[in-house]
């Protein structure tokens, strides 16, 4: 599913949204006439304010900011004052559009917030960490616009993949070059960017900081619920940025962006789960309630599932890429994931029960194992549709299949306009290939055979890390029937 161009519109008065109705993007003045001036705000204020409005990470985890903020302050406070701010602007969800939205198109209230956080901090330095190009232009044209100041402020690109959006990924990104996990538990806020406490969150985060500066702790309160007050982002079915209160039923939204739940709903993105359709009817927009029926608001992407696709065809697209998005780091990511989405792919096409079987084994091996979570929140994609398609499973287990073409209707990496990830594909030549099957050898995290004994695709995508890898199965293909292409 190709995304051309992002629809808006707020349930409601916009808060963060406000002012774009009329203009594709808020310079620093137009920010100014729509948002007014930022308040000063003492630390303890800042603390108090995100503690009263419930402000939570909105980028997946949901963690208390003004727990972080604290965390930060204290080990500050024993490391010599020192302290910086990073903004998680890398949103390598292909279901998210959110982040990037605001980044594009009101990167001023997102700056705003991050400077609240770096006054409470005595922090030296702000980063906002992006992936795409035209997200680096705006963020430095919003810098631009703001003149000199202190603290710093400045915006870095980093490659386009889905591990990039975790945390410490992200500064070692910012650090080294390589945004990759570090395998083993770090805190940003004892350890950041350049070894300083940092304190690391999500583009919506920082944005709803600087509304709530803005409104005060009573007014922000007076949408949403009482125990997750204010509004947040979603983006729905891949092309809608929508800001609602919390509260609000899942299907009021959905029908809104004219659709329904279809076959079912998955929240969250591709660490969050599906919803079968009665409960998408019945949950409301909130982490209490998606976490009852079974799915997460995670970094707040909706996406229902058409009834004239394949719903474990769709599945089997998503688990391979998200093998392919592996940080290469540790045996449940490199061998485990590709290994599980190759077994799930045998179930779909009709293998009984030793395929099932190999799933749950798989779905076994690799949870709690990985050097981040990447596995985890992989695993945890595929059971949950494991179990909100009972029935599809039967007819695919047994052969009859469910009689439904897989139409690509969830969107991979490569769907994201403006990526700045560029990839390599294996490409087969038809004219050539002999079935020798040596590729698969060679590749197997990259090349699935079919059950004619010939690669089951065309083209496939080479990761970075098979490079090396492709090159040798390229050499040795004995039909020289392989080529690679960017």
């Amino acid at each position: 599913m190709t995304r051309k161009s992002v629809g808006l519109f707020a349930v409601g008065p916009a808060r963060l949204l406000s002012g774009l109705g009329e203009a594709e993007r808020l310079d620093r003045v137009e920010h100014l006439a729509v948002h007014g001036a930022l308040p000063e705000v003492r630390p303890e204020e800042l603390i108090a304010l995100a503690e009263n409005v419930n402000l939570c990470g909105r980028g997946g985890a949901g963690f208390p900011f003004a727990r972080k903020l604290k965390a930060v302050i204290d080990s500050s406070a024993r490391r010599g004052g020192r302290a910086a701010v990073v903004v998680n602007g890398s949103e390598g969800e292909p279901t998210c559009l959110k982040d990037a939205t605001l980044l594009s198109r009101a990167p001023h209230l997102v700056l705003d917030g991050a400077l609240l956080a770096a006054d409470a901090l005595g922090a030296e330095e702000i980063v906002v960490g992006v992936t795409r190009t035209e997200l680096e232009r705006s963020v430095s044209a919003a810098i631009a616009e703001r003149g000199p100041g202190w603290p710093s402020i400045r915006v870095e690109l980093l490659p386009e993949r889905f591990v990039t959006g975790e945390g410490t990924a992200l500064t070692n990104g910012l650090n080294t070059g390589t945004a990759l996990p570090p395998g083993r538990k770090v805190r940003t806020s004892d350890s950041g960017l350049r070894g300083m406490p940092t304190l690391l969150s999500n583009t919506e985060t920082f944005a709803q900081l600087a509304v709530a500066a803005r409104m005060g702790a009573l007014s922000y309160r007076e949408a949403g619920l009482p125990s997750e007050p204010g509004t947040t982002l979603l983006t729905v079915a891949g092309s809608w940025v929508v800001e609602t209160p919390t509260g609000v039923p899942v299907a009021d939204i959905l029908q809104m962006c004219g659709t329904d739940p279809g076959q079912g709903v998955l929240v969250g993105g591709y660490h969050g789960g599906w919803l079968a359709p009665g409960a998408a009817r019945a949950a409301l927009i909130s982490r209490e309630s998606l976490t009852i029926f079974g799915g997460s608001l995670g970094a707040g992407a909706i996406l229902p599932l058409p009834l004239d696709t394949c719903p474990l065809g769709e599945v089997v697209r998503v688990a391979r890429w998200m093998a392919e998005e592996s940080a290469g780091q540790c045996g449940p990511c490199v061998r485990g994931l590709p290994a599980l989405a190759s077994a799930l792919a045998r179930v779909v096409e009709g293998s009984r029960t030793d395929a099932m079987n190999k799933v749950r084994d798989l779905l076994d091996s690799v949870r709690g194992r990985g050097a981040c979570s990447h596995p985890d929140g992989t695993a945890r994609f595929i059971t949950s549709a494991l179990t909100a398609f009972p029935d599809d499973l039967k007819d695919h287990r047994y052969g009859l299949g469910c009689g439904r073409a897989v139409l690509g209707v969830l969107p991979l990496g490569d769907d994201v306009p403006g990526s700045s990830d560029q990839f390599e594909r294996l490409l087969v030549d038809w004219t050539l290939c002999a079935g020798h099957g040596l590729c698969a050898h060679m590749l197997p995290d990259v090349v699935q055979l079919g059950a004619d004994g010939y690669p089951a695709s065309a083209q496939m995508r080479l990761p970075e890390s098979q490079h090396v890898q492709g090159l040798r199965a390229v050499r040795r293909c004995p039909a020289l029937a392989l080529r690679i292409e960017a």
